[in-house]
């Protein structure tokens, strides 16, 4: 599955609502609908974005912007 070999946490698809590009941070929601605050300066995320977040950081994108 998407288990952390380091700590054993599961990584957590979310969608990007909102960009702060000069912090690299990002406002997403997870399929529960709860909002997360993400950096996201190891992705090319856009609003719309589907990212894998692990540890409040997006790690990859999963899809493309809708």
């Amino acid at each position: 599955m998407n288990h952390c070999v380091t700590c054993g946490d599961d990584g957590i698809a979310m969608r990007v609502l909102r960009i702060d590009a000069a912090r690299e941070l990002a406002l997403c929601v997870d399929d529960g609908g709860e909002r997360h605050t993400v950096e996201i300066g190891l992705v090319d995320a856009v609003v719309g974005s589907e990212v894998l977040v692990h540890a409040g950081v997006a790690l990859v994108m999963l899809g493309a912007a809708a």
